[in-house]
């Protein structure tokens, strides 16, 4: 397989983000993986969403973590979208790889712990993805570097990889003393010279948010890992052409 295409929290141009209609679309597309973020409800389950704050992306107001799972639960996660998704509520961990476990996908989840530092976030993710047996076609990601640390001290043969929307200075160094095994970084940082470096270092390169035929054409050209996209029944088309 050439250059992977990860749907970016689902379907997400299609339907709400992050919710199973948005993961639905996904499948049925051909993705060959999702992309979701993770953080925990005030009484520690893990549900999937991007945004700290509610607000954006249901009916509610206030922070995630203030909420228990049966309050987040009773959410509207779809009307905001469209009418059409009235009532869609948030999906939690469980209920996305309890779903997922039967189909040929990979995941990227990402551990939303660069604002809020969620406690024992790396551990029970990693709890739930050995329960469900999906470790193995798993990369967990976050913008916190102490974090993906953590998550190599509790498994050192996981796929990790930092996120980063800032040029790193001696690239290679910095991710290899943090221990991941990717970089993902967004399309303005892409050029020849990453790509290779990547490649050189055995570092998974994969791009965000890659929405554009040019974009899609470019990260196929250099033969990046993977593409995060809203639109992944497009990239799956742009892919035969370019690749």
């Amino acid at each position: 397989m050439g250059t992977m295409i990860y749907a970016h929290r689902g379907a997400s141009k299609l339907a709400p983000e992050n919710t199973m209609p948005a993961f639905e679309l996904a499948y049925h597309a051909g993705a060959d993986g999702i992309e979701t973020d993770v953080q925990l409800t005030k009484d520690g389950i893990p549900i999937l969403i991007h945004d700290e704050n509610v607000r954006r992306t249901t009916n509610g107001t206030g922070f995630v973590q203030d909420y228990t799972y049966k309050e987040l639960k009773k959410l509207d996660a779809g009307s905001w979208f469209s009418s059409k998704f009235s009532d869609t509520p948030i999906v939690t961990l469980d209920e996305f790889l309890d779903w997922v476990q039967d189909k040929s996908m990979f995941l990227n989840i990402e551990l939303k712990n660069n604002v809020i530092p969620y406690k024992h976030l790396e551990q029970t993710v990693y709890d739930h993805l050995k329960k469900y047996q999906l470790l193995e076609q798993t990369v967990i990601s976050s913008f916190n570097a102490s974090s993906m640390e953590r998550m190599k001290d509790i498994d050192p043969n996981i796929s990790t990889a930092l996120l980063s929307s800032k040029k790193i200075p001696e690239l290679p160094g910095h991710l290899k003393r943090i221990g991941v095994t990717g970089f993902h970084t967004k399309y303005r940082l892409l050029n020849s010279n990453l790509a290779k470096t990547c490649r050189k270092h055995n570092l998974a390169l994969r791009i965000y948010t890659v929405n554009r035929p040019t974009q899609m054409k470019k990260c196929f050209k250099l033969k990046c890992d993977g593409v995060f996209t809203d639109v992944p029944h497009l990239a799956m088309e742009y892919r035969e052409l370019y690749e």
